[in-house]
Order: structure tokens, then C-alpha cells, then sequence
């Protein structure tokens, strides 16, 4: 969700499918070996420019809450009928990127640990920083800004299915991404991501991994969307199929249809540093977070340009230190907000702004249950009735 930090040196051509990722996790894991040095013997030299990996980027290595799991409910909901609502303070359980515990965690509005996908190999899967589900629920689209790939995760085998560009190495070409933010699997299945430094947004087809659109262009970082666009660091698909695209450059945020039309083109207000746009429950507004510390999060009318509603404290709990992500909640209208470097998520009352609920102990990282380690990102499971499922014993 952002341009900051870098990237170790798995070196290969770009992977796309279960066996890809199968050889990637050879390099790093011995089980893995035989199989692979079968299935595909290694390219002379990978593509790419090699990235520097620094111990932020490992952060907490592979690691788990260590909680019992309990089995997954059936999918009875989707995003137009959600399954129950478990009303205030959060509607429902979501899904966690904990970035630098590099690991996916799914925990109940009453905090309950339900689901998790450490990582399979630090090689591979390493900072995850955005996670959002398909529109069936059954798969979840990750990016990986300084890994420098996006994967496809299958929710109930908790297993990589699928991966576009290079670990730790960038570029614009042969698959290659240079700091991927955002990732969305469309309707029609493809992948959705911004390729913040190649200044390009990119939706490709899982199928054969190739690209289906591109807006922008390599080493043109200016806004004039669609053609060029000045590092843009979100990419998130409306109800009807066009594009909400954040600009870091200027705060720049463009509505853009699938065929390329820019319906509009506002900046965003009172806002530095744009974190992810999405359209608000009703589809009328904009919410967007300001990747600043203090951090904001603004409500705007793209008619008008103006804010309808921010959310900005200068110091103490309330502050919030470089928030990645703000969403409207359904049934409730409060916000969800991660609250990266104090490490958790958070819902913001919308008529007191009061925080109401949080996961995470504020600037306390950790990976047991209750703690998180830079929260990125975060979607809601609106598919499974965890309220009524059996748990784990605790």
C-alpha cells in the first residue's frame, strides 16, 4: 500500500501455477528438492535486478498464533447477501495481512483466532501487505510489495495456487513487478494490482499469466490517466466493474472504466499520501486513508470534490501512525481502519469517532493471539457463518 521499504535473491522466470510455486518452495526447502530438480531444471540466469532483503523485510520470520483451528463453515454468503451480521462493533470477521509476521489471519468481531496461512517459505511468501477475497470466497488475491510478487491464495487448501512476478527481484518486463500494491481478483477471474514503481496498473490473466490491460507505463510518472499515472499504489474494482486508481504523486484519485474511460479525476482532499481508495457502501462516495503520521482517513464526494467526513487525531490513542486502509462497514456506516506502525485494526465510531474495537496491542508487535505485526491490509469474510460455527476448544 505503499512506496517504502526493499527486497533476497530467488532468481527465476516469472512463476505462474501450483507446480511454479512448487519450485520456488524447492529453493528454500529441502522436501521440496526432489520434485523440482524433476519437473524444471533452473534457468542459467534469472531475470531481473536482484533486491537487497534487509531483517524489516524477514520481520518475525514464519510464524503462527498457535491456536487450535477450528473446521471451516460452508460458504453461505457472498458480497450482494452477506451471511448474519454480527452488528457493532464489526459486522463481521475479517481477514488480516500481518505484514511482517508474513501470514494471513482471519479473526471473529469477538477476536477469536478461526483462521490462518503462515507462511509456506520466506523464499516465496514473504510481507504480504494486501489481501482480498474473489467473489466466490474461495480464493484470496495477495500482493507483496517488497517481494515483489502477487499470489493467489486457495482459502480452504490454505495453499499458494498461483504466482505473478519474481521474489526479490524487479523489473517491467518478462513478468517481472517492481513494488506491487493492491491485489483484487476481478469477476472474469483476472487479477487486479498496482505496479507502484513501473508507474503502471496491470490486470492479468491467471490462466497463462498474461497481461489483459495496462494503464501506464514504465518511466512515465505523471498523471494522465489512463495513458501514464504518477506511482500509483491502489487498484480497487466497483460494484459495476470500473476502477477506483490511487495516485501517490499529487493524491490523485480517478474513477477509469474497464475499456479505459476516466469518468473522473479528483485529488483526493486533505489528504498527502493516498492509501487505497474504495468506493463507500452505497457506491456515491470515496473513503481513503493518508498514509502520514498523524495519519487522516477522508470521506469525499467525487461530484464535488469535497470531504463529507475525516477522521484526524494529532496525538495520544486515537492517533494513527501511517494507516494503510479505510473501509466503510456495512450495516453499521463505522470504519475500519489499519493502523500500521501501532500495529492493529481498528473501527472508528462514524458519529463519535471513538475507537470502538481493536485487534492488536497499540505499538506492541507480536504474533499471539491478540497481537499483530504491521496489519497492512484486510478484507471481510461477508461468505462464512462463523458466529454459528463450531470452535475450537479454547
Amino acid at each position: 500500500m505503499r512506496q517504502a521499504i526493499l527486497s533476497s535473491a530467488l532468481g527465476r522466470t516469472a512463476f505462474a501455477g501450483a507446480s511454479a510455486v512448487a519450485i520456488a518452495l524447492a529453493s528454500a526447502s529441502p522436501a521440496f528438492a526432489g520434485e523440482a530438480e524433476v519437473k524444471s531444471p533452473r534457468a542459467a540466469k534469472p531475470p531481473g535486478v536482484p533486491v537487497q532483503v534487509t531483517p524489516e523485510m524477514i520481520g518475525a520470520g514464519i510464524v503462527s498464533s498457535g491456536v487450535a483451528l477450528p473446521p471451516i463453515p460452508p460458504i453461505t454468503g457472498d458480497r450482494r447477501n452477506p451471511v448474519p451480521s454480527w452488528g457493532k462493533p464489526l459486522p463481521y470477521p475479517i481477514v488480516i495481512a500481518d505484514r511482517r509476521n508474513n501470514r494471513l489471519i482471519e479473526v471473529t468481531p469477538d477476536k477469536q483466532v478461526v483462521w490462518e496461512f503462515p507462511s509456506p517459505s520466506l523464499a516465496v511468501y514473504r510481507g504480504n501487505e494486501d489481501v482480498n477475497f474473489s467473489a466466490d470466497g474461495r480464493q484470496l488475491a495477495v500482493s507483496e510489495e517488497d517481494n515483489y510478487d502477487v499470489h493467489i491464495v486457495d482459502y480452504e487448501q490454505r495453499m499458494i495456487t498461483w504466482t505473478y512476478g519474481v521474489p526479490d527481484r524487479r523489473g517491467s518486463k518478462n513478468g517481472l513487478l517492481n513494488y506491487p500494491d493492491d491485489a483484487h481478483l476481478l469477476a472474469d477471474g483476472k487479477f487486479l494490482t498496482a505496479d507502484i514503481r513501473n508507474c503502471r496498473v496491470l490486470i492479468i490473466d491467471p490462466k497463462d499469466s498474461s497481461i489483459a490491460t495496462q494503464w501506464g507505463q514504465p518511466g512515465q510518472c505523471r498523471h494522465n490517466p489512463p495513458h501514464q499515472l504518477g506511482h500509483p499504489n491502489g487498484a480497487t474494482p466497483m460494484d459495476n466493474g470500473d476502477i477506483l486508481v490511487a495516485e501517490i504523486t499529487d493524491a490523485w484519485i480517478s474513477r477509469i472504466t474497464r475499456d479505459g474511460k476516466v469518468v473522473w479525476s479528483r485529488r483526493a482532499p486533505n489528504v498527502r499520501y493516498p492509501s487505497d481508495a474504495f468506493p463507500t457502501v452505497d457506491g456515491k462516495q470515496v473513503i481513503v486513508a493518508d498514509f502520514s503520521k498523524p495519519g487522516r482517513v477522508v470521506i469525499f464526494d467525487p461530484a464535488t470534490g469535497k470531504p463529507t467526513w475525516e477522521y484526524f487525531q494529532r496525538d495520544g490513542e486515537g492517533m494513527l501512525d501511517h494507516p494503510s486502509l479505510a473501509r466503510e462497514l456495512p450495516d453499521t456506516g463505522d470504519i475500519l481502519v489499519a493502523d500500521d506502525l501501532r500495529d492493529r485494526v481498528v473501527v472508528i465510531d462514524r458519529k463519535t469517532k471513538e475507537i470502538i474495537w481493536q485487534y492488536g496491542v497499540t505499538g506492541v508487535k507480536g504474533h499471539a493471539p491478540g497481537y499483530l505485526n504491521y496489519p497492512d491490509g484486510f478484507d471481510l469474510d461477508v461468505y462464512r457463518d462463523w458466529k454459528r460455527a463450531p470452535r475450537a476448544s479454547r
